[in-house]
C-alpha cells in the first residue's frame, strides 16, 4: 500500500513521533494506522517524542581514542541523577565507540551509523523510552593527529567537562596539562589569531566607553583600551592564559619550553548555551513515579 503524506500527518499528529519515523512506521505496517502506532510505541518512538520540548541539559561529555583519532562529545539528559546511570554511560560508550570506528564527519552522519538498535537515533530513541528521560546527542566532534603530535584528554567532575588538545613535539603529559588548564580557565578560543574581529571591536568600544567615562581624553582612553584588548585576549585565549602551574609562564610559553606547539583544542561543557530545568529535586522524583 502507498504510503501518502496525509497518512504520515495523521500518524504524526496522533503519537507525537517524528515525520521519518512515521512514514517508516506506515511501511512496516503497510499503511495500517494501529499497527503503525503500536510499531511506533514497540520502537519507544511514540514515548520519546512526548518528552522532545522538555529541557535536557544535564548529562555527560566523554572522549574516545584511537591511535590518530578521536572523538569527543556531549549526550545529555534532563537530571543529573540519570547521567550516573549505568544504562546511561554504557550508550555513551556505544555511541562514541561506533563513531570513533566509522567514518561519520558530522552529527548528522553520526546519528544514522548503524549500531545495535539499529541505528544511534534508534539507540537513544530506545533508552529514552527505557530510562524515561529525553536524552539526547547534542554534539561531537572528531579529531585526526599525525604521528608527531600527541592527544591531552582530560574529564573534570566525571564527564561535566570534557577537552581535547593536540600538541605537536611534546610528550602526552604536556598536552594533559594543556588540557587541564582549558577544564579550569575555560578559553573561549585558541590562539588571539582566533578571535572574530567583531568580537574584539565590541569589546574595544565596552572598553573605550569605560575609559571615557573615568573622565580620560580621548587619546589617553584610546592608548588604553589597546591596553585592556591585550588583557582581555590573555582571558579568553588559551595560548596567551597565563599558566596555572607556573604563573611566571603564558600556557603558549609552557608548550614551548618542553619542544611543543599548541594545534588545537576543543573544550565541552555539559549544558553550556542550554536553558537549565527549574524543578527541584522532589519534583524530578515525583515526575518520575508518575511516568511524565
Amino acid at each position: 500500500m502507498e504510503v501518502t503524506a496525509s497518512m504520515v500527518k495523521d500518524l504524526r499528529e496522533m503519537t507525537g513521533a517524528g515525520m521519518m519515523d512515521c512514514k517508516k512506521a506506515l511501511a512496516e505496517t503497510n499503511g495500517n494506522m494501529d499497527e503503525a502506532i503500536q510499531w511506533l510505541r514497540e520502537k519507544g518512538i511514540a514515548k520519546s517524542a512526548k518528552k522532545e520540548s522538555r529541557i535536557a541539559a544535564e548529562g555527560l561529555a566523554n572522549i574516545y581514542i584511537d591511535g590518530n583519532k578521536a572523538v569527543i562529545l556531549e549526550v545529555n539528559s534532563e537530571t543529573d541523577f540519570v547521567s550516573k546511570n549505568e544504562e546511561f554511560t554504557s550508550m555513551i560508550d556505544t555511541i562514541g565507540n561506533t563513531i570513533l570506528k566509522s567514518d561519520a564527519k558530522d552529527l548528522e552522519e553520526a546519528n544514522n551509523l548503524k549500531c545495535e538498535e539499529g541505528t544511534i537515533h534508534d539507540l537513544i530513541v530506545a533508552k529514552t523510552a527505557k530510562i524515561g528521560e529525553k536524552l539526547s546527542l547534542r554534539r561531537i566532534a572528531i579529531v585526526n593527529k599525525n604521528d608527531d603530535e600527541v592527544f591531552g584528554a582530560y574529564l573534570h567532575m566525571g564527564g561535566k567537562i570534557a577537552v581535547l588538545s593536540v600538541i605537536k613535539g611534546a610528550n602526552p603529559e604536556v598536552a594533559k596539562d594543556v588540557s587541564m588548564q582549558a577544564a579550569a580557565m575555560r578559553p573561549q578560543y585558541v590562539f588571539a589569531s582566533d578571535v572574530p574581529e567583531e568580537v574584539l571591536d565590541k569589546e574595544r568600544a565596552v572598553q573605550k566607553e569605560l575609559a571615557m567615562s573615568e573622565g580620560k581624553p580621548a587619546e589617553i582612553a584610546d592608548k588604553m583600551v589597546e591596553g585592556r584588548i591585550k588583557k582581555y585576549l590573555k582571558e579568553i585565549c588559551l595560548a596567551e592564559q597565563v599558566f596555572v602551574k607556573d604563573n611566571d609562564l603564558s600556557v603558549q610559553d609552557y608548550v614551548k619550553k618542553n619542544n611543543g606547539e599548541i594545534i588545537s583544542m576543543i573544550r565541552f561543557e555539559v549544558g553550556e548555551g542550554m536553558e537549565k530545568r527549574s524543578e527541584n529535586f522532589a519534583e524530578e522524583v515525583m515526575n518520575q513515579v508518575k511516568g511524565n
